[in-house]
């Protein structure tokens, strides 16, 4: 999609009026990859939110996503990232704040109720913590699951693995256990180790095509 001059400078206006309305909120603002990003305090995304759905020179009032970063070596590692839409405007803002295990950040449900299943998954995902959340408990993982999926330190293999018992006629829960550490392969095995030239491979040793 091509963003011409005139909509950028557009969003850097917007930009500016959002970090001039709650300027003890706003940390940043820029305009990359034709989308305005606004940087925020994580105490104060309560008060940006609802600013950005009431104010009449912005009026996003569809709050389309919110999703989370890992970043490991940071000291808050976790980015929350909150993505609105003005039907009225015809513009997207996406509204960023950082977060650790032990920083809460504040809910939007009573704000914007279909935050509550998006906050849910951020939870579930990332185990960043909401306050004042309703229900927050898992939405995408099982009930006792072990851990938080798409952080960075999640292993690869999980924790537990499932499978039917036939002795005990119901789906059980077990660690997980590798028949071969998928770290360390035996390349020497007959499934790693073929050595069988496979028609067109005479191509590559003569460079035609």
């Amino acid at each position: 999609m091509t963003t011409t001059p005139e909509t950028l400078e557009t969003l850097r206006e917007l930009g500016r009026y959002i970090a001039s309305a709650l300027p003890s909120a706003v940390l940043s603002t820029e305009v990359k990859g034709g989308e305005l990003s606004v940087r925020v305090h994580r105490s104060a995304i309560t008060r940006m939110i609802t600013c950005l759905r009431d104010d009449s020179n912005c009026q996003f009032t569809q709050l389309i996503d919110i999703c989370g970063v890992d970043y490991p070596d940071k000291e808050e590692r976790f980015e929350i990232v909150y993505h609105l839409l003005s039907m009225k405007q015809n513009h997207r803002v996406r509204v960023r704040l950082t977060a650790n295990e032990a920083s809460p950040v504040p809910s939007l449900s009573a704000v914007f109720p279909c935050a509550n299943w998006f906050e849910r998954e951020v939870w579930d995902m990332y185990g960043v913590f909401f306050s004042d959340h309703p229900d927050l408990r898992r939405i995408l993982t099982d009930y006792g699951f072990d851990g938080h999926p798409l952080r960075k330190d999640f292993p690869l293999t999980g924790y537990v693995e499932m499978r039917y018992d036939e002795d005990q006629k119901r789906v059980i829960y077990e660690p997980v256990t590798l028949t071969q550490d998928f770290r360390n392969f035996d390349f020497l095995s007959p499934w790693e180790g073929l050595r069988t030239a496979l028609p067109g491979d005479e191509k590559a040793m003569t460079g035609k095509a």
